[in-house]
This record gives structure tokens, C-alpha cells and sequence, in this order.
């Protein structure tokens, strides 16, 4: 859990900055940061008490006094793009700020899609990685943590970090390439503030005074602000989760017996077929715990002594990697691809053993389908699905979500933790990827985001920024029949959204993956955001930025005319062929299949089985496989229903 210190580290923060006895700049004010261009720059710190702070830039002075709570501020005036530049700050002590550049900043927020790093894509774009050296590109990680009371200043290990082939793996990959198009288009520098947490909610970055419509979400903010019960809490979870994993670690007769040396019999074991759930194939009973697994594969003379990999796809949830008895890798997160450097040397000729630890906590556990699963040396590729050898190292109770409390799950533990040391700091806008916690109440979606949106600018006090998002991708089996769907119902709150003023969005319902709610392909929903950018933050008017847009219907004899906008230069079917994924219904709401045509920029949607028809839908399912309604410039139309319009 990353709660479990979190307290303390507040605490010595509060403590400190303010009190300082000297001139302090908040963390995020340091050594190679981007400042936002055209605009009031914003700068402060604190020093004692009536303390007079004087800063110089570019040639000009400003000075500021430091208030009774020890805060001063003060506004550098609006520079064009360029540098590096230097600032100095004088008080008590002297402060030098080296390598700033200004250009544009972008807020980059959300749940794990945007937090989701560069290197687990890495096998993907292993291209991109290599060619990443860019110092017009900075990278500002804030530390992941939580709290529910008011949050001076964040954590940041490592600072701003310009972009090189390393640090370019942990920064966000949404963000990258959102900013690598940006700059290829307008040549200024790129500042990314990255603020992310997996598994959060909307309602974890707003202040809990925005919440009180929601009253028991507020209510549990508003108890979470006692630290002693907090604390309390964390230690009873920690507690809990270190039993657990004590008793399968202690359990594991794997372990015990060594079932990873080279020299274990293993063919008394049973078989498998991977990739695969084992509850799916003969372990239905082991709802958590941990099973393993052992292939064995014949290595060509022609591939003995080379670099090769280890491609294990995604494995859930953790595993430990051996090859012929030695540790090859292992991972704790079921969404990183495996992909193992096996040493030189390692494989030999003829029969070499692959095995594979892999624990569970709960749920459907093994390795995941439509992933890569082979050993590869250049162009060489030996295929590792099929047929493994498995057995049980031990079977335990699962360990739940409910098991323990998630405190990033709740209202404003994120707004107090992460986000409210930054408000106030130049930026060009955000980006937001998030929504995926919020499917089982999309109904109250539309509400919550719309008024993160408008609380976030008001506490900004920088007018209606830009505030650019992504609606969520296509996730879980696809279904051969019309039905509800909770996740079509978000990305409908996330579409009803863009009524507010200079906001986007990009669509990706069809990038995702079946059984990954993190797609690999990053790179696509960066391009897509990076073109709503040019539309809406750049005003860019003939940058077409969005795919078909539905405006309205009109009912015509025993068909419905379907009216968009966004059409760019025409509607079309990607790929050739008919429409698809377009359903119908009559006043009964009972939707079947329909056919569609285009019809210029219109759309003609008709069943023979429906003489009167009152309602259509497109793509209106989680999975929506085959829906190919785009604009001729490549952008997919978002998921869309009348019977709600």
C-alpha cells in the first residue's frame, strides 16, 4: 500500500516549509522547470515573517514581503518562449534556479492511464524510446501520496527531467507523445506536470467542498481528516496485507521444495494450456494463492550464447521468472509487459526450462490471452504458448479490495495530497485520462466532472484554461447482441462534458483491449489529444481534431436520418464495406442490429424488422468490436444513443 507512510511525510512538511527560517521555493519551483509563456508568471515561497524577497529575471527585478503565515508572492511579467534562463532569489540566503526554459505547460492528471509509464509499452516502441532526446521536453514527477487536510508543497524525487532515452521510461506515455507532436508542430519548449494516481475516482481530486451534493462521500472526507484515524486504519491494513502474504510466502511448497532448480522432477505434473485462467482449466478451486508453471523448450545451436528475450505478456498478477534454475525477472503488476533479458550464456543447446511463480490475490489469475508469449534472439522466435506443466504451491483465502480501505478511493485525498500544492502555477492547461473508477456510477459521472472542471479553474484563477480529455477505451469480451453498458453510459457523461467552455476530447473506443484496461497503444491517444490541443488550446481553425460528432435525428417513414458534425471532409466506413455496430429500436426500447448507409454527411439507419422506428444506437457497448463509423482524416466517432437526447 502507498498510504502507509504518508502522514508523517505531511506532517514534517507542514512543519518546516512555512516555518523556515530562510527563503523556501516549493518543490516544483527548481532546476530545469518550464514556465508558462504569455502569461503573469507566478512565483512563491516562504521566508520569515515580513521578511522582503527580491527575485531577478531576465534582467528585471520584483520584490515581494513574506506575510504573517510566512508566504510570499509575487508575478514575473509574460515572456515569450526560449532559454535556458536563470533565476535568483534573495532573502536571508540566496537561491538559484538554473536551466529554465518557458514554453507551455500542461497539467497532465487522472488514474493509471495517465500515470501508466513509458516502459511498459517499451516493447512497442522501442523506436520512439531511442530517438526520445529532446531537452525541449521537461518531465516534473509528483510523488504519489495521499491526505485529506490542507498540503503546503509535493514530492518530487527527481525533479524536472528533460527528456533522454532513460528518463523518457517513467514519464507518463499519454503525456509524451501528447507533448512530442506539440513541439514538432510549434517548436516551444514543453513543460509536463504529471499528477496521476491509479484506481482513483474523480471525486479523490476535488476538494471536499465541492462534494457536499454527495453526502456520503463528503461525510467520509470530512471523518478521513482525523489523522490518528487514518493512521489507525493504515496500520491495521498494513497488518492485515503483511499476514497475508506472510501465510502464502510460509505456504508455498514451491518455494520449500525449490521447484525452480534446473534438477526438479517435475513430470508428475499436470498440463495446461497458456495462455489461459487456471480457474478456466482444472483450478476453479484456487480462488487466490499461488501456482506454478514449467515449459520446456529445445534451443538451436544457432541461438546458444546470444542476447536473447524472454517475452512473457501479462501475467496475473505477480510472478518470478526462472530460466534453466536462475532468476530471470519478476513483476508485481498484472498490466506490465513481461519482457525478460536472458544473459548470454544461459541457454544451452537442446532442452532448456522455463519456469514461471505466479501468485494471485484474487480473481481470474494465469496468463493473459492476446499478449506475446515467445523466446526471440533477432528474427529468430520460438513460440511459448501451448501446452505447460503445472502444479499448486498453495491455496489461500483471496485478498479482497474490500479487504483493506483504500484511501485514494476517497473524495479529496488526492486534491490534498497531490494537487493543491501546484494550484496557482502557470500552465497552459490539462489533460485528463480518467473515469474507469467511476463506471459503476456513471449516472452521477457528468455532474462530478463537470464540476472538477469548473472548481479546478476557479482555484486556478488563471480564466477557463484548456481542459483536454480522453474518454475511456473499449474494455471486456465483445457482446453479439444489443444491450446496456455502464462504460458506454460514462463515456456519454464524458461527451456531455464538452458543453462546457474550451474543453476536448479524444475518442479511443477503438484502442483498447479486451482484457487490459491499459492498452499497450499509447502513442495514438497522445496524437489524438495533441490534435484536440491544436483545436481547442491553439485555436487552430482548420485542424480537424474529433470524429463524427452526433447532433440529432429525424424520423423518416420506416428509417432514422442521423445528423453530425465533425465530419471533417466526409463520413466513411474505416476498413471498406457496411457500417457496423448500428442498433434500432421502436418505442418498446427493445434494440436489434441495423443497417446503416451514408447518406453525404448524414447517416441512414433502417431494419426490416422495424416499421416504426423510435431510437438508435451506435457503438453502445463496452466492447464495441467492428464499430468503423470515422471521418476521412482517421478520427472515430464516439459511442452515441437518441433515446437519452
Amino acid at each position: 500500500m502507498r498510504y502507509n507512510r504518508f502522514v508523517l511525510l505531511i506532517y514534517s512538511l507542514l512543519l518546516c516549509l512555512p516555518l523556515a527560517a530562510k527563503v523556501v521555493l516549493p518543490r516544483f519551483i527548481s532546476d530545469g522547470m518550464v514556465l508558462q509563456r504569455n502569461m503573469q508568471i507566478p512565483v512563491w515561497g516562504w521566508a520569515n515573517t515580513k521578511e522582503k524577497v527580491t527575485l531577478q529575471f531576465k534582467g528585471k527585478t520584483y520584490t515581494a514581503t513574506a506575510g504573517t503565515d510566512k508566504k510570499w508572492k509575487l508575478f514575473l511579467q509574460p515572456e515569450k518562449a526560449g532559454g535556458p534562463y536563470e533565476l535568483v532569489i534573495n532573502g536571508s540566503n540566496t537561491i538559484i534556479v538554473k536551466n529554465i526554459l518557458i514554453g507551455d505547460v500542461w497539467f497532465c492528471s487522472g488514474q493509471s492511464n495517465m500515470e501508466y509509464e513509458l516502459y511498459k509499452s517499451a516493447a512497442i516502441y522501442q523506436k520512439e524510446i531511442a530517438a526520445a532526446a529532446n531537452d525541449q521536453i521537461r518531465h516534473l514527477q509528483v510523488e504519489r501520496k495521499i491526505d485529506f487536510n490542507s498540503n503546503s508543497d509535493i514530492v518530487s524525487e527527481k525533479g524536472w527531467q528533460a527528456s533522454t532515452p532513460i528518463t523518457v521510461l517513467n514519464f507518463s506515455a499519454v503525456a509524451y507523445f501528447f507533448a512530442k507532436d506539440l513541439i514538432e508542430k510549434y517548436h516551444v519548449p514543453i513543460g509536463l506536470i504529471n499528477c496521476s494516481f491509479g484506481g482513483t475516482p474523480a471525486e479523490a481530486w476535488m476538494n471536499e467542498n465541492e462534494l457536499k451534493d454527495f453526502p456520503s462521500v463528503y461525510a467520509r472526507a470530512l471523518e478521513y481528516k482525523d489523522s490518528n484515524l487514518v493512521n489507525s486504519i493504515s496500520l491495521k491494513d498494513k497488518n492485515f496485507i503483511d499476514s497475508w502474504n506472510n501465510q502464502v510466502s510460509n505456504g508455498d511448497m514451491g518455494q520449500k521444495e525449490k521447484w525452480y532448480d534446473n534438477n526438479y522432477d517435475f513430470n508428475g505434473w499436470k498440463k495446461m494450456t497458456m495462455p489461459g485462467y487456471w480457474q478456466d482449466q482444472g483450478l476453479k478451486d484456487i480462488e487466490a494463492g499461488v501456482v506454478w508453471f514449467k515449459k520446456e523448450i529445445n534451443i538451436p545451436a544457432s541461438l546458444v550464447g546470444k542476447q536473447t528475450i524472454l517475452h512473457l505478456g501479462s501475467i496475473s498478477t505477480k510472478d518470478v521468472t526462472y530460466v534453466n534454475g536462475k532468476k530471470v525477472g519478476n513483476s508485481n503488476n498484472k498490466y506490465v509487459i513481461r519482457k525478460y533479458d536472458l544473459a548470454p550464456g544461459l541457454l544451452k543447446e537442446g532442452k532448456n526450462i522455463i519456469t514461471v511463480r505466479v501468485l494471485s490475490e484474487s480473481g481470474n489469475a494465469g496468463f493473459l490471452k492476446d499478449k506475446l508469449y515467445q523466446l526471440a534472439s533477432g528474427n529468430n522466435v520460438i513460440n511459448i504458448s501451448g501446452e505447460w506443466m503445472y502444479k499448486p504451491g498453495v491455496a489461500t483465502k483471496p485478498l479482497l479490495r474490500n479487504d483493506v480501505t483504500r484511501f485514494q478511493d476517497q473524495a479529496s485525498s488526492m486534491y490534498h495530497g497531490m494537487l493543491e500544492p501546484l494550484i496557482g502555477f502557470g500552465i497552459k492547461g490539462v489533460i485528463w485520462y480518467q473515469g474507469e473508477s467511476n463506471v459503476s456510477r456513471a449516472n452521477e459521472y457528468h455532474t462530478i466532472f463537470s464540476r472538477l472542471i469548473t472548481s479546478w479553474r476557479a482555484a486556478w484563477q488563471q480564466g477557463n484554461f484548456p481542459f483536454l480529455f480522453v474518454q475511456l477505451a473499449n474494455i471486456n469480451p465483445p457482446k453479439n447482441v444489443p444491450g446496456e453498458s455502464k462504460l458506454a453510459s460514462l463515456q456519454e457523461a464524458q461527451q456531455q462534458t464538452i458543453a462546457l467552455p474550451n474543453t476536448g476530447m479524444s475518442v479511443s473506443n477503438d484502442i483498447g483491449e479486451w482484457n487490459d484496461v491499459h492498452p499497450l497503444n499509447k502513442l495514438d491517444v497522445g496524437k489524438r489529444l495533441a490534435l484536440v490541443a491544436q483545436k481547442v488550446a491553439y485555436a487552430d481553425k482548420k485542424v480537424v481534431s474529433s470524429g463524427p460528432t452526433y447532433k440529432y435525428m429525424k424520423k423518416k417513414n420506416h428509417q432514422i436520418e442521423l445528423h453530425f458534425s465533425n465530419t471533417g471532409s466526409g463520413l466513411m466506413a474505416k476498413g471498406g464495406g457496411e457500417l457496423k455496430y448500428f442498433s434500432i429500436a421502436d418505442s418498446s426500447n427493445n434494440f436489434v442490429w441495423a443497417k446503416a448507409r451514408i447518406s453525404g454527411n448524414k447517416i441512414i439507419v433502417w431494419s426490416d424488422s422495424i416499421s416504426r422506428p423510435a431510437a438508435v444506437r451506435y457503438a453502445w457497448a463496452d466492447n464495441p468490436q467492428g464499430a468503423n463509423l470515422y471521418n476521412k482524416e482517421g478520427l472515430p466517432a464516439s459511442c452515441f444513443r437518441t433515446d437519452q437526447n
